[in-house]
């Protein structure tokens, strides 16, 4: 990957918001401009130089992962916002963007009445290098495209020894292990497990709740491989078919194929979100469905864009986003499909390829 590109296409929209330097301290975002995968470590970005301020912990690591940066290692008794006081003081710098979603109001005030920078002004800024991070590189989506995977060979091997006793924590261990096993790093995030009625609740956590006690389960997993996520999401029919769940999984999943349909570069995010919504609204559940239709992925799970009705962008090659429209009914149970799709210069690709007709997740 070619981190020196990444900053000076960031270093580009400094220059066009007349802002010498950017203090970056979102560790996402450090770790997406210089190929560092440590921690407690900050860039500062100038057209002139990029310094890493770290500690000894990383002083070897920085120096295989970051060779081309300069790097300044503060030392057992020089806390980190003394240390960036310090290399700001030594660039005389006189404006310093920094990045407002990530810095403490604490560690603002530090810097901001630090003896070594009075007179320096710290400007606020929003979503510079989350702006950059939308739109993929090749390197990224083949990323993306292991971590769907391994997430789907996870998924397979779970759903061929899913059986009645198994609780919905012992399903969502499985699935961290099985990840683990196939080569991710860790999951992308806590497994959503969901048996019938819990199925209703979109974030649950996993409880001692068993497969055998409803006909359904909904399950949303995914792998983090090579630092980039995957975000699927699947119901499987466990038990006697019930005729709502048939009805309601038919709704579901034109959503998810009209979403999908939608997806295009130029294409308003907001009409691929009323796409797949009509589809629900129109079968009588809109105020059933409750959340956008979906995000971008890739360094984290949820990440811009969204897809939402109060998104009037347009979409670009090169970004990934999830589509997972759902309906949740609390007392008897959600349904939700989501598949990873990457928007292509013609349309689209759909990323993930976990089957999703209804007799494909019948057991």
């Amino acid at each position: 990957m070619d981190y020196a590109d990444r900053r000076r296409r960031l270093l580009k929209q400094l220059k066009a918001k007349s802002l010498p330097g950017l203090l970056v301290t979102n560790e996402t975002n450090v770790s997406y401009l210089t190929g560092f995968t440590g921690d407690s470590s900050y860039l500062y970005l100038t057209p002139s130089d990029a310094v890493m301020i770290s500690d000894a912990r990383y002083s070897e690591q920085l120096e295989t992962e970051c060779p081309d940066l300069k790097v300044e290692i503060r030392s057992i008794t020089t806390k980190l916002p003394e240390a960036t006081a310090n290399v700001l003081s030594a660039a005389k710098a006189k404006q310093v963007g920094l990045e407002a979603s990530s810095v403490t109001w604490d560690f603002a005030n530090t810097l901001k009445e630090h003896d070594k920078l009075k007179g320096v002004d710290l400007v606020p800024t929003a979503g510079l290098v989350e702006g950059l991070r939308e739109v993929k590189d090749r390197y990224e989506v083949e990323a993306i495209r292991r971590a769907i995977d391994c997430a789907q060979k996870a998924f397979g091997i779970l759903r061929a020894s899913l059986r009645p006793e198994l609780t919905e924590k012992q399903v969502a261990d499985d699935l961290e292990f099985r990840v683990r096993t196939l080569g991710g790093t860790c999951g992308s995030f806590p497994s959503i497990v969901g048996v019938g009625p819990r199925a209703a609740l979109p974030h649950g956590r996993p409880s001692e709740k068993r497969i055998g006690e409803s006909e359904f389960v909904l399950v949303d997993w995914g792998a983090r491989v090579d630092g980039y996520i995957s975000d699927l999401t699947r119901i499987l029919v466990t038990g006697k078919i019930p005729p709502k769940l048939e009805r309601l999984y038919g709704v579901v999943l034109s959503a998810n194929l009209v979403g999908i349909e939608a997806i295009r570069p130029g294409a308003k995010m907001k009409d691929v979100d009323a796409a797949a919504r009509n589809v629900i609204v129109k079968a009588g559940y809109g105020k059933q469905f409750g959340h956008s239709l979906g995000h971008g992925i890739g360094r984290d799970v949820h990440e811009s864009p969204r897809l939402a009705s109060d998104q009037e962008r347009e979409l670009l090659a090169g970004m990934v986003v999830t589509i997972e429209p759902g309906i949740y009914l609390p007392g008897w149970g959600g349904i939700r499909i989501e598949d990873d799709v990457l928007v292509t210069k013609t349309g689209h690709e759909v990323l993930s390829s976990v089957p999703k007709r209804f007799e494909e997740v019948v057991l």
